[in-house]
């Protein structure tokens, strides 16, 4: 390899580039929000979940205020409530676990797999009870979990399936199958640094099921079913339509983004593994499907690597530094460290590198001449 010559500035992540070469596009659809004077729901919404829908693959798209109210919009809508358990991953952004809480249910935590950080399957299947009301599997970084195995325990348990696919849009698995199509509801988050990013907060739920579809719609105006006229007591869940106006933009180039990360992800390998770097670098497996979401690698001397990165212009991230058991807010659950190691692990190991879709081959190489160099000094 090449050594990159001179520092340079690497950040995880450049939506200015982005946003530079889709500029005209973006402020049309801004002109067009403004000139109708129609902010939240309306057409622009209307059409963002139609495309979207198609997009993944799912009969109705609920398009909503963000991905954590995604999450709990779903979760209400099997009726969660005290009393209820939800079995979740323990290493996971908070907001999988965060939502059954507010439902005032129990977050029922299980160990995810040592390669793919997903949720363990036989983990999740032996959590189930009779007072689980949902499992949620998150398909983390934008690699599809181990959704036969768990969708079988769950059917076996006549318990529904919430996929937490807020990392996941355009996500497959080795079949083909696409992430947000597998369980009764999935929920995407359109957050601004996501693969697919809204200009602020938007999530939706997909779902092939008229009666949840109508259901979602209910609850995410104030379970409202006629103006006026409240049925349940729902939330203020609606989506604004200058989200969806830029996020009907970006949709169209979503798969070229996401083919972009995928080869940042193929070029990767072949720099850690020229720098001689495989026994000291963990990289995330070669899935197929793989969509990238990060790219979160795996070292013992994770804090000090980041620190040498950080000096040297190369931007790094922790996804996700304490596990779900281990927050405060959780303790009355009474887990300790040590009960679940795998996740524990990662979140003491993980560090994600830049891999945003304009990233440039030359960027790439400066990020792994620099953790060589770490690992020379």
């Amino acid at each position: 390899m090449e050594p990159v010559t001179g520092p340079m500035r690497v950040p995880l992540l450049d939506l200015t580039v982005q946003y530079q070469r889709i500029k005209a596009e973006i402020r049309a659809a801004l002109d067009r929000v403004c000139d109708a004077q129609q902010f939240i729901l309306g057409p622009e919404v209307a059409a963002l979940e139609a495309e979207l829908g198609a997009a993944c693959g799912a009969r109705f798209a609920i398009g909503v205020s963000s991905g954590t109210d995604a999450l709990l919009m779903a979760l209400m809508a099997v009726g969660t409530a005290p009393g209820h358990e939800v079995v979740v991953p323990a290493y996971s952004f908070f907001a999988t676990a965060g939502t059954v809480a507010r439902l005032g249910a129990r977050p029922v935590f299980v160990d995810v797999e040592p390669e793919s950080l997903n949720m363990d399957p036989a983990a999740a299947d032996d959590a189930i009870t009779s007072r689980t009301r949902a499992v949620i599997p998150v398909h983390i970084f934008g690699r599809c979990a181990t959704m036969d195995s768990i969708l079988h325990a769950a059917k076996a348990h006549q318990v529904p399936v919430i996929e937490d696919a807020a990392q996941a849009i355009g996500t497959e698995d080795a079949a083909g199958g696409r992430a947000g199509t597998f369980g009764a509801m999935a929920c995407l988050s359109f957050y601004p640094t996501k693969n697919l990013g809204a200009f602020g907060d938007a999530g939706m739920v997909l779902t092939d099921d008229e009666v949840l579809a109508r259901q979602l719609r209910v609850l995410r105006m104030h379970g409202e079913t006629a103006k006026y006229d409240h049925a349940v007591v729902g939330g203020n869940f609606r989506m604004d339509a200058i989200q969806a106006a830029v996020l009907r933009v970006k949709l169209r180039h979503l798969p070229e983004w996401n083919r972009a990360r995928a080869a940042h992800a193929a070029l990767y390998r072949q720099l850690f593994a020229e720098a001689g770097l495989l026994d000291r670098v963990q990289l995330p497996a070669a899935a197929p499907g793989h969509t990238y979401h990060q790219f979160a690698i795996r070292v013992r001397d994770r804090d000090a690597l980041r620190s040498f990165l950080g000096t040297r212009g190369v931007g790094t991230e922790i996804y996700y530094p304490i596990p779900l058991h281990l927050q405060p807010c959780f303790s009355e659950l009474g887990h300790k460290a040590g009960d679940f190691p795998v996740a524990e692990a990662a979140a003491r190991e993980s560090l994600a590198l830049p891999i945003y879709p304009e990233l440039t081959d030359h960027q790439q190489r400066y990020v792994v001449d620099t953790v060589a160099a770490f690992y020379r000094a």
